[in-house]
């Protein structure tokens, strides 16, 4: 059974609000180019949480695979450079900055990881940091999956994102941020 999406007409209101559906209802990538090429950044979050012996080892440098802080974090970079050959309606950017942090916490336990993406566009870069983070998380993973499997990424999200548009957004605090 076929699920419909949007039951009224494709030329509706409510397709018509939606900047990702053409008039025929169908995905389409959003024409920026009217836009001004501003200043924007974005941050996103996550976290993997893990045993206290899988943390310990990482830290220690006694993963069966290496470095795996080192190579999540370069994971992370090199994402969110393609992140608009992963995710099909994302343009394409001139990434100016990308910047990607792995902090141990004792207390998750596991990694918390962190994502800054800067550029210089006619469209924001929140999709390049979810990117970076996700793809640090599931790098870290692999890279110590020999040691434990049960491991869990969590809580990935957009943290803050200027610039643009729709202006500026700053999640709500909690306790994973």
């Amino acid at each position: 059974m076929t699920q419909q999406i949007f039951p009224e007409s494709p030329n509706s209101a409510t397709s018509q609000a939606l900047s990702h559906l053409d008039s025929a209802g169908q995905a389409q990538m959003v024409d920026v180019s009217a836009k001004e090429s501003t200043i924007r950044q974005a941050i996103a979050v996550g976290q993997v949480r893990m045993r206290p012996e899988t943390l310990a080892a990482i830290q220690a440098g006694n993963a069966p695979k290496g470095d795996v802080v080192s190579t999540a974090r370069l994971a992370g970079i090199m994402a969110a450079k393609q992140t608009a050959q992963l995710i099909p309606l994302c343009h394409p950017l001139p990434l100016h900055k990308v910047e990607v942090w792995l902090t141990p916490d004792d207390d998750l336990p596991g990694y918390q990881i962190r994502a800054e993406v800067k550029t210089k566009a006619e469209t924001g870069v929140e999709m390049e940091a979810l990117t970076a983070v996700s793809i640090t998380a599931l790098t870290l993973y692999d890279m110590a999956k020999a040691l434990e499997k049960s491991m869990q990424i969590e809580s990935i999200r957009l943290l803050s994102k200027t610039g643009g548009k729709s202006g500026n957004y700053q999640a709500e605090a909690t306790d994973a941020s």
